[in-house]
């Protein structure tokens, strides 16, 4: 009797409430507390801060009902990978799988983990080493810059001990993964509903804030900068295709997954919006800019030093529900990949006793861990979003392939407004990319940045050409 085939295979146990949960608590996690100030500095106007925050968000939207159209075709897990062999073929899936293992999906693991770190240091003060030893130790990469592994050393470590944390979970049991993911959405939703209500109901901000501006960076253009504030909302909202890499194991998935997304998605642009004007109502625009620790400093103002330390807790909560959702979906592509390909089948095998993908968790915490100490918050977050960009576009012109490739194939889900929606978001994407990347390198001439994020991404990702090849040697 075969027993190698069932023992290797994952199982539906994620139910509609467990996908929302998902997809609400993959995405919201640390950008809305770390991004808005940054964002308002290139902008200077509080309405075009929110403005980029309901456009990244409408984008997002089109890409997530291009994607519920695949999904509900496939409904296989990995995701992504599995929807490019469909459209394109074995080459580039593998180069996904690469890109999402080396780049976009670990490094988000290890950035919204290194947040969790940052605001545990409002608590902690977490040991670092002196800035004299912290330059001493420095990795040069040709054509794209220096990384210092020695940087932060403290809350490095605290975020490898986190995304260990959540491996082991992940590793043991899928329904108790699940089942503490909707728990922490749940404790994450209170919170964020008590911050907003909590700073509207005080009576201590003012709306005329609202109404003032800063001189913007004059470095770059008005369409420069709103890229660029863009690329800031787009990293808050990434994750909203976590869902997609475990497809294979979601019940009913052609009506759960498109669900789950249009009521997440919707849910995420309404609640970062909102946050955004309660910052706005409580800090005037110039103190906003400022921050380093917006949602802290805002709830600081309304409720003096206890209140910066309550949501320094609630940010804390708030990325550990994204930690733990991102390390679950994340390690399937690998999962995946590793069944498909020779090099990687190590990471194909599903555990014998727990029935989870454990050895694709641990390669993925491993690698996780290893971008952690060679990088620095913003280098993973600029690097990850540009790579995963160019995927997200991939998977919304391959649904056009789909469409006349598979025209016959009955579709329980199509996308509103085709060909309009993906056709958009095709677009955008290749005008996102190109203004992203011109930039990076006119900031990198000039001396403004240290290294070339995006093309540190997009060396990595070819790095997996002649993985690819060596794969196919085998």
């Amino acid at each position: 009797m075969p027993k190698e085939a069932p023992a290797n295979t994952l199982q539906r146990t994620l139910n509609s409430r467990t996908v929302i949960a998902m997809v609400v608590g993959g995405i919201i996690g640390s950008g809305i507390f770390m991004k808005p100030s940054l964002m308002l500095q290139q902008l200077g106007s509080p309405w075009l801060l929110i403005s980029v925050w309901v456009v990244a968000g409408l984008l997002t939207m089109f890409g997530s009902l291009s994607n519920s159209e695949v999904a509900a075709m496939f409904p296989e897990t990995g995701g992504q990978y599995v929807f490019f062999q469909k459209m394109y073929g074995n080459g580039f899936a593998f180069l996904y799988g690469w890109a999402a293992f080396a780049v976009f999906n670990t490094a988000g693991n290890a950035s919204i983990a290194y947040v969790f770190s940052e605001y545990a240091n409002y608590f902690l003060h977490m040991p670092r080493f002196s800035d004299a030893t912290e330059r001493s130790v420095r990795l040069y990469i040709p054509y794209i810059g220096y990384v210092f592994p020695l940087a932060n050393f403290g809350v490095k470590m605290l975020t490898i001990a986190l995304i260990a944390f959540f491996t082991l979970i992940n590793i043991r049991s899928v329904a108790v993964t699940g089942s503490l993911q909707r728990i922490l959405t749940a404790m994450k939703a209170i919170a964020i509903f008590l911050l907003i209500a909590g700073i509207f109901g005080s009576g201590n901000g003012s709306f005329s804030h609202l109404s003032e501006s800063i001189t913007r960076n004059e470095s770059l253009s008005f369409t420069g900068a709103y890229v660029a504030a863009l690329a800031g909302a787009f990293w808050a909202y990434d994750g909203w295709n976590n869902i997609m890499f475990v497809a294979g194991e979601v019940q009913e998935p052609q009506k759960n997954i498109p669900r789950g997304l249009f009521i997440g998605v919707t849910a995420c642009i309404i609640i970062y919006s909102l946050i955004n004007l309660s910052y706005l109502y409580a800090l005037p625009v110039k103190e906003m800019a400022a921050s380093t620790f917006v949602a802290a400093d805002a709830a600081t103002a309304i409720w003096g030093a206890v209140g910066g330390g309550l949501i320094a807790l609630m940010v804390m909560l708030s990325t550990v529900g994204a930690a733990n959702a991102n390390v679950f979906s994340t390690s399937r592509v690998t999962y995946a990949m590793g069944q498909e390909n020779s090099l990687f089948a190590w990471a194909g095998k599903t555990n014998r006793r727990y029935r989870t993908p454990g050895n694709a968790l641990v390669l993925n915490a491993v690698w996780a861990s290893l971008m952690v100490i060679t990088g620095s918050f913003d280098m993973l977050t600029d690097m990850l979003v540009f790579v995963s960009w160019f995927f997200y576009g991939m998977t919304a012109l391959g649904l056009f392939i789909l469409r006349h490739k598979y025209a016959d194939m009955p579709r329980v889900f199509r996308v509103p407004g085709y060909p309009f929606v993906p056709g958009i978001f095709v677009a955008f994407t290749a005008f996102f990319l190109a203004t992203t990347l011109y930039q990076d390198i006119s900031n990198y001439n000039e001396g403004k940045i240290p290294i070339i994020n995006s093309l540190l991404g997009v060396l990595i990702t070819c790095a997996g050409l002649p993985v690819y090849w060596l794969s196919k040697r085998r």
